[in-house]
C-alpha cells in the first residue's frame, strides 16, 4: 500500500516515539523511510521588549544548526538500521516547517507522512498553532498523526 513514508522529527520525546512506530509501519508495509528536519533560518538579530540581543554569527548558527539536525536524524537513521528498514535523511533550512515537510514529501516522492501530533486542544492549540495540523490541511500526500 505505502512505499515511501516522509518521517518529520523536530527532536522531541514525541517524535522520538513517533519515529519507532512510523519504522515499525514501514517495515510492516514493506516500505523504505525519509526523515526529515527543518532548521529555521539565521536571523541576525533577536527583538523584545525593547532590547536587541545579537544573535550568535551565521557560522556558529549553521554549525549549531547542523549538529541538531545530525542528532534528530541519527535517532531515525538508527532505528530504522535496527528493523532493517530502508532509510535516508533529509535536512532544510525553512521558517515554515510545515511547508517544508510537504515540499520534501513532493520531491521525495513519498506515498505518507507519519508525523507526530502534541495533541494540543482549544486555547493552546489556537494560539500556538501546530504544524501537524497545518500539513494536514495542505497535503495532498496522505498524513498518519501519531500521538
Amino acid at each position: 500500500m505505502f512505499k515511501h513514508i516522509l518521517v518529520p522529527t523536530d527532536g522531541s520525546k514525541l517524535s522520538a516515539k513517533t519515529v519507532k512506530q512510523a519504522v515499525k509501519f514501514a517495515k510492516a508495509m514493506g516500505a523504505r523511510i525519509t526523515g526529515f528536519y527543518a532548521t529555521p533560518e539565521y536571523a541576525s538579530a533577536y527583538y523584545g521588549d525593547g532590547y536587541i540581543l545579537r544573535a550568535p554569527s551565521a557560522k556558529s548558527h549553521a554549525e549549531l544548526a547542523q549538529k541538531q539536525a545530525r542528532l534528530c536524524l541519527s535517532t531515525i537513521e538508527v532505528e530504522a538500521e535496527v528493523e532493517k528498514v530502508p532509510c535516508e535523511v533529509v535536512h532544510v533550512v525553512s521558517d515554515s516547517p510545515y511547508e517544508a515537510i510537504i515540499d520534501a514529501a513532493k520531491k521525495q516522492k513519498c506515498d505518507l507522512i507519519f508525523m507526530a501530533s502534541h495533541g494540543r486542544r482549544g486555547l493552546s492549540g489556537l494560539v500556538l498553532g501546530s504544524e501537524t495540523h497545518k500539513v494536514l490541511i495542505h497535503s495532498k500526500i496522505p498524513v498518519l498523526v501519531c500521538r
